[in-house]
Order: structure tokens, then C-alpha cells, then sequence
């Protein structure tokens, strides 16, 4: 899709400088330009790309002084940064903006439809589901019976909703990923018994599931995500889990049952946290705590395995890395007893 630099200058409240009739249909680093391309500058460390970029057309800050001629068209914005972010928002959503359902499809008759759907090849959706205005499933998409999902959702290739789960509005759920699968859970006295999963999984507005994550249903009642939460890719959430509203949980965690998180929480990398614990509402986690006991005073931050409050930890750390030197001394007062 072609865009003229002056319809981008009015979308960014920028001023031109070069050709306003200049078209672009890409986007690109500034150190990797393209003729047909826009780019932007607003790091520093770029400025000599600036009076090198092939890129046909660079976003600047309004204030930036030329040292000498650049061949790109320049647009003269206050924040650079800011309007490359707006401008990767539109790009995203005309290029996300499917329609239509492929022939290829398969719909049971029973599920309702919203308006403006869009369902690629080999997508399924089962029997009484119920389908939002403007929601993108992809190609290889699994919907089950009785699933709801809200308006202006996306599922994209090969994710999966098992049965009677509920997405919100606004979400996103990444290729891989599986809402719904069963809790890991057995009945080990005598003769070991799978107990069945029946409950479900619910995912409030707002929030966006990463790829390859695995979130299980309930044994009973709902696993729930609040609304707003974020999720990056290969994440394992359990049964009976509920994740507090604009809590972020970064690669590789894993949050075993029935375990309440609080809202505004920050996971770093592979942490894991046991299960039935509770933790308090702005809790901060360092990349591979473990975390064995409940937490209740909100706002401290955690690292460790086993986990504990970020300031003793250092305060620790300290005796953990002279521990090989303590051992000698000990060592050598025991011989001269």
C-alpha cells in the first residue's frame, strides 16, 4: 500500500522537507534502507546513516541540524520515535486486516457469527461457539464447542481453544498456543487415576497470550487471566491459576495450581513459582527465582532459588561468593586445633 509523504506528514503532524509527492510502501532501518522505504532517527549514534540511507524518506526530530545535504525527503516531527511507533501501528493493522471465511473452513452450523469475520483454510469452530464482531482466526485455528470470543480478537495460525473456554475482547492469542489443554493432575493412592479437568479457562480483555504457551483448564471452576495481562512465548500456566490484572510474565515461567497472582506484577525469565501460594499485588520477580512461599506485602521484588526479598539476597550473595574462602579458613583453624 502506497503512501505519499505529504498524507504522512498530516497523519504525524509533521513538516516537510524534500518532495511531498514522494511515495513509500515499506518500512526499514535507517541503516538498512531502500529506495521506496521510510525510516526514522532518534538515536544519535545513527546520525551519520542519515546522509547515507537509500531510504526515500526519514523521520527526524524538528529541531535536528543538518551538517550537510541528506538525499532522503525528511518529515520533522517532535518525537521520532513516538511517530514511528504510530506509523508500525498503522502498518500492522492494514496488514492484519483480513476478511472473509475460506472455503476451506469448517463451521458447525450451530456457531454464531459476528460481523467482519475473518477464518482461514483448515480453521474449525465447533458447535455453539460464539464469535465477536471483526475477530481474525487464522489458518489451522482450533475453536471448540461451547468457546466465546469477543469482539475485535485475533487467533493466529495453529492456536487452540478447547471447549467451554472464553476469550475477551481485544485479545491476542499467538500461532501455538493452547487455552484449555487438561491440568496436570492424578489421584496417586492404590491404582493412579487421571482426575478429570472440567472447568475451564477465561481470558478477560485486553490481554495477549505469546507464542507456544499452554495455559489449562480448571479441574473445577475457571483458570483466569485478567484483563489486561501480557504474556511472551512458552509459557505454562496451571489448573485453577489466576493471574491478576496488567501482570507481564516474560519467557519460559511456569505457575503451578491453584496459585492467585496479584495485579501489576512483573516475571522475569523462567520463574517458577509453586502451587496454592498467594502472591501480593505489584510483586516483581528476578529471571529464575523460584518461589516456594506465599507473598503478602505488595511491592517487593524477589530473586533467588529459593526466592527472597531482592536486598537480602544481595546482602547474601555476598557470603555466596567468599564461600570458597571461608571453607579454607575453617579448614585450616580446625588443623591448628
Amino acid at each position: 500500500m502506497n503512501f505519499t509523504a505529504r498524507q504522512i506528514a498530516g497523519l504525524l503532524g509533521g513538516e516537510i522537507e524534500g518532495n511531498p509527492d514522494l511515495t513509500v510502501d515499506k518500512l526499514s532501518k535507517i541503516e538498512e534502507g531502500v529506495p521506496g522505504s521510510i525510516s526514522f532517527l532518534a538515536n544519535p549514534l545513527y546520525t551519520p546513516y542519515l546522509y547515507t540511507t537509500m531510504a526515500s524518506l526519514v523521520i527526524l526530530k524538528k529541531d535536528f541540524v543538518l551538517t550537510k545535504p541528506a538525499s532522503a525527503t525528511l518529515i520533522r516531527v517532535e518525537s521520532p520515535e513516538n511517530a514511528f511507533a504510530k506509523l508500525l501501528e498503522l502498518y500492522n493493522q492494514v496488514k492484519l486486516n483480513k476478511t472473509g471465511i475460506s472455503k476451506q473452513a469448517g463451521i458447525e452450523e450451530t456457531a454464531q457469527l459476528g460481523t467482519n469475520i475473518y477464518a482461514g483454510a483448515f480453521s474449525y469452530i465447533g458447535d455453539n461457539a460464539v464469535i465477536g464482531n471483526n475477530v481474525k482466526i487464522y489458518p489451522q485455528v482450533y475453536i471448540g464447542d461451547n468457546v466465546t470470543i469477543g469482539d475485535n480478537t485475533t487467533l493466529f495460525a495453529g492456536a487452540k481453544v478447547y471447549s467451554d473456554c472464553k476469550i475477551g475482547r481485544n485479545c491476542i492469542i499467538h500461532a501455538g498456543s493452547v487455552i484449555g489443554s487438561d491440568g496436570f493432575r492424578f489421584a496417586l493412592q492404590n491404582d493412579i487415576k487421571k482426575v478429570p479437568q472440567i472447568g475451564n479457562v477465561v481470558l478477560e480483555d485486553d490481554v495477549e497470550i505469546g507464542a507456544n504457551c499452554a495455559i489449562d483448564r480448571a479441574t473445577l471452576g475457571s483458570t483466569i487471566l485478567r484483563k489486561g495481562v501480557k504474556f511472551d512465548n512458552l509459557i505454562h500456566i496451571a489448573h485453577n491459576v489466576e493471574v491478576g490484572e496488567n501482570t507481564y510474565i516474560a519467557a519460559n515461567c511456569v505457575i503451578a495450581g491453584s496459585t492467585k497472582v496479584g495485579k501489576n506484577c512483573l516475571f522475569s525469565g523462567q520463574v517458577g513459582l509453586v502451587g496454592h501460594l498467594t502472591i501480593a499485588d505489584n510483586t516483581t520477580f528476578a529471571a529464575q527465582s523460584g518461589i516456594s512461599k506465599s507473598i503478602t506485602k505488595s511491592g517487593e521484588a524477589f530473586m533467588g532459588s529459593p526466592g527472597f526479598e531482592v536486598s537480602k539476597y544481595r546482602k547474601a550473595y555476598i557470603h555466596f561468593r567468599n564461600l570458597s574462602s571461608l571453607v579454607e579458613r575453617v579448614d585450616k583453624l580446625e588443623k591448628k586445633g
